[in-house]
């Protein structure tokens, strides 16, 4: 396939000029420089987790070597014109074999972000050790920065245009299985999409509910195999999105997942096998709609979600348990009405009735004297106890 020319945003004029004897000192470090970047990545960046250990990770340290020499060339110029086409060419290289391994361009552009920094302390360290002065080191920085948005734009058209060929057709083959999970599409269906999509199914799936503007941030901290319906997803409110995370079923990996979800307005729900995904997501969608803020994990609200599956129902109920009081005055009503949810929820005992109402225990038993005249041996019965508890919680 032809590529079509790369052309970056980011023009390069600064020059540095780096005296021969430092090019060649930073030039002896070079791989140990690629080793520590790429480690880097692989620790700081999720979507990269094993990669030095696999061939990927060959890949991307010859490719951060090719732009440290590069970069080499470009620092000991002495005018504006230094060919840096190699450099250029690979990272768009490096752009498409990153469409094809089904990494996102947030995951690529945050590695380019990590290895910068860590190149550049390194980089920098070796050059201020060959005498370097602060004029020079100055220079050499914005020559950094420069080269890395030339670089990652070079990748990011690379990665584009792997997707819009052979990568558009996977992404299309990912969005569909997406959406036969979230539907509840029968096994056979989903397997057969599975299989188009070339997606290895995990051994279970956690749906995550969360806002379109967070979808981003999220999926680069998630794993890569993590499914993103495109299309319309039944029950989703506007201006949220639906993330379906592979995960082993595991506290532990449940744990990690919310971790990598700090800071987000994220409803994770329960890890199912993954062909049950649709339990998952219904559930994150119905903990979504009570109105919880932050990171919520729904494991945490399940009695919520339970009083919450009917809402009119329980409206009825809480009516019934409280209709013998609908003739007193509405003050006392309430009063009797918080007395009585107290003392179910602290199985009678008075003292701590008296605390959490902010009253004294004289008062409660006054309260629950009434009630007893209310309610009479209603009061002892299994039963009731259950309703007026469900009702009231």
């Amino acid at each position: 396939m032809v590529t079509r020319p790369v052309r970056p945003t980011t023009q390069i004029q600064t020059v540095v000029g780096l005296d021969p004897k430092v090019a060649a000192a930073l030039r002896s470090r070079l791989a140990e420089v690629a080793d520590t970047a790429v480690l880097t990545i692989v620790e700081e960046v999720p979507s990269y987790a094993g990669a030095w250990s696999g061939r990927m990770g060959g890949v991307i340290r010859n490719a951060v070597q090719l732009a440290l020499g590069g970069f080499l060339t470009l620092a000991t110029r002495q005018d504006a014109e230094a060919p840096k086409a190699p450099a250029i060419e690979g990272a768009y290289q490096l752009g498409r074999g990153e469409a094809r391994s089904g990494r996102t361009v947030d995951a690529l552009l945050a590695a380019y972000r990590v290895g910068a920094r860590a190149s550049w302390r390194d980089m920098a360290d070796a050059a201020v050790e060959a005498g370097v002065d602060a004029g020079q080191l100055a220079r050499f920085a914005e020559l950094v920065f420069a080269y890395i948005d030339e670089l990652s734009a070079s990748s990011v058209a690379g990665h584009t245009d792997e997707l819009e060929s052979s990568g558009r057709v996977r992404q299309r083959n990912l969005e569909r299985l997406a959406r036969a999970l979230l539907t509840g599409a029968p096994a056979d269906a989903v397997n057969a999409a599975a299989e188009r999509a070339g997606w290895e199914p995990p051994g279970a799936l956690t749906a995550v509910v969360l806002p379109e503007s967070q979808v981003s941030h999220a999926v680069t901290a998630l794993d890569q195999h993590t499914l993103h319906p495109a299309d319309d997803v039944p029950g989703l409110p506007e201006g949220y999105a639906s993330l379906l995370v592979p995960t082993s079923g595991s506290a532990g990996a449940r744990r990690t997942l919310l971790r990598a979800l700090s800071g987000t307005d994220a409803v994770v729900g329960p890890s199912t096998p993954w062909l049950e995904a649709a339990a998952s997501h219904r559930r994150a969608l119905r903990c979504a709609a009570l109105g919880l803020d932050g990171l919520v994990d729904s494991d945490d609200h399940l009695a919520s979600l339970v009083l919450a599956a009917d809402p009119d129902a329980r409206a009825d109920l809480r009516a019934r348990v409280l209709a013998p009081l609908a003739d007193l005055r509405p003050a006392t009503a309430d009063k009797l009405t918080d007395t009585l949810r107290s003392w179910l929820l602290n199985h009678g005992r008075r003292d701590a009735v008296a605390e959490e109402l902010f009253v004294h225990a004289q008062t409660v038993r006054y309260r629950v004297g009434q009630l007893r005249e209310i309610y009479g041996d209603r009061l002892e019965d299994p039963a009731f106890v259950l309703d007026a508890t469900l009702a009231l919680a």
